[in-house]
């Protein structure tokens, strides 16, 4: 097939989206096929025209790749993509809007609420420590863990640098403390636990993208229970959701608290394709090498343009 990667783009996650870009497009033509790289700027669509691709695979991450816009625009030009369509992306990108359709489905996620940046100078939205993230941005880009010992200020400081210069509302959640762990799903299937063990601070951007910053242990040491339990609700979150390829679902265990304190934190439906990235990782513990995961993510947007042409 001609598949056309489209990666970078312009949001924070740029760097990553080229690393994910670069990777799967090697893959692709390992496997024969033959491949159009595309650094998406704002000439996407003229771009795309002109390549003609039988497929795109996105490889990119965070706006506008991921929150449904990339999406629309390749439903408009009436060309197949891999991963999450365009309603799927819209919701899973914005954390709030993930919850109001996974917590009545009984999935467990914090509790939290959006907040003007403009009012942390005056008081803490929650009791701290509590977390602060902007509403649909991933890779832990803009997210502060604002503790009583901290050094934001009680309250914050005007001057204080942090997520609120930089964005106008943020989801304040409490902190949950613990142990993070993660599970891909690919097509139908919850590939594994992982436990990502930072070796200062906390898994930040820095420490996800960054060799040798992060300890990721595979399988989590972990209770069965706790595994199953991560599996299930990332399998379930996948399936509510409408996602398609491949997922990835981040937790939060405190681990104090058996399987209630087990908190799903967010679904992203474009994970990484680093060679740092979890999912790659996962699938090769589980027998897939990268270009057999490459492939099995194609081939479901495949088959799912074959369901579509068969529907009345």
């Amino acid at each position: 097939m001609h598949v056309a990667v489209l990666m970078g783009g312009w949001s924070a996650e740029r760097e990553v989206s080229l690393m994910s870009g670069a990777g799967v497009a090697d893959a692709l033509e390992s496997l024969g096929h033959r491949v159009t790289r595309i650094d998406m700027g704002h000439d996407v669509a003229a771009k795309l025209a002109e390549a003609k691709p039988d497929i795109v695979f996105n490889a990119l991450h965070g706006t506008p790749g991921e929150d449904g816009a990339v999406q629309g625009m390749l439903d408009l030009m009436g060309l197949t993509y891999t991963h999450s369509g365009l309603a799927t992306s819209v919701i899973a990108i914005d954390k709030q809007l993930t919850k109001l359709l996974l917590v009545p489905a009984g999935i467990p996620m914090p509790g939290g609420r959006i907040v003007k940046s403009e009012t942390l100078y005056d008081d803490d939205p929650l009791p701290r420590p509590y977390v602060l993230k902007p509403v649909n941005e991933g890779s832990s880009v803009g997210v502060a863990i604002v503790t009583a010992e901290g050094n934001y200020g009680n309250p914050i400081a005007r001057s204080t640098p942090g997520p609120w210069s930089a964005f106008d509302e943020l989801l304040a959640e409490p902190y949950i403390r613990g142990r993070e762990l993660t599970t891909a799903v690919l097509g139908d299937t919850a590939l594994g636990v992982t436990e990502l063990k930072p070796l200062t601070g906390w898994y930040d951007y820095e420490s996800k993208y960054t060799d040798g910053k992060t300890e990721h242990i595979f399988p989590a040491a972990i209770p069965d229970e706790i595994t199953q339990a991560c599996k299930q609700i990332a399998l379930d979150a996948h399936r509510l959701l409408g996602c398609k390829g491949a997922s990835r679902s981040d937790f939060r265990w405190d681990d104090e608290a058996g399987v209630e304190g087990l908190f799903l934190l967010e679904v992203n439906t474009q994970p990484g394709m680093t060679p740092l990235s979890l999912v790659p990782e996962q699938a090769k513990h589980c027998g897939i090498s990268y270009p057999q995961l490459v492939q099995a993510i194609v081939d479901e947007a495949v088959k799912d343009r074959a369901l579509k042409e068969k529907a009345p």
